[in-house]
């Protein structure tokens, strides 16, 4: 399942979701919003995206780990909107017969999504002011 969504992600739910017999390991993968970027303090994110594209590649991401790896099922979830540090922006959740597999699918979901799909990220500091970060410089 992928998904983008406005509303707080249910991390809890999602582990559970992916959950199968015959499948020993689950993984849960948690973006959060932190407090500094470099040097750089930050009060909150904004993220923003084309849904219809951003979705495209979503699925994609989630073929790609499929097709590479035994996977139960996977989640992947990203949020929009405004923000704030401790917020969870961005869940991926896998299930495989075995530990190292989930790790593996886990780790190459979360990074091909960073990679490919166009979700727009917003550093918002102190002071009001904000800029827009690149996706594929954004960490």
């Amino acid at each position: 399942m992928i998904a983008l969504t406005h509303e707080v992600i249910d991390y809890h739910a999602l582990t559970e979701s992916v959950r199968r017999p015959g499948c020993g390991a689950v993984v849960l993968f948690l973006g959060t919003v932190r407090d500094r970027t470099g040097d750089q303090l930050t009060v909150a994110l904004d993220y923003e995206a084309y849904p219809t594209m951003a979705e495209k590649k979503l699925a994609e991401v989630e073929q790609e780990t499929r097709a590479r790896w035994p996977i139960g099922d996977i989640v992947l979830v990203h949020r929009l909107g405004h923000l704030q540090v401790g917020e969870v922006s961005v869940a991926v959740a896998v299930s495989c017969p075995h530990r190292a597999e989930a790790f593996e699918a886990g780790r190459y979901a979360i990074d091909r999504l960073k990679e490919i799909v166009p979700i727009w990220k917003k550093e918002n500091d102190p002071e009001g002011a904000g800029h827009w970060v690149h996706p594929e410089t954004a960490t």
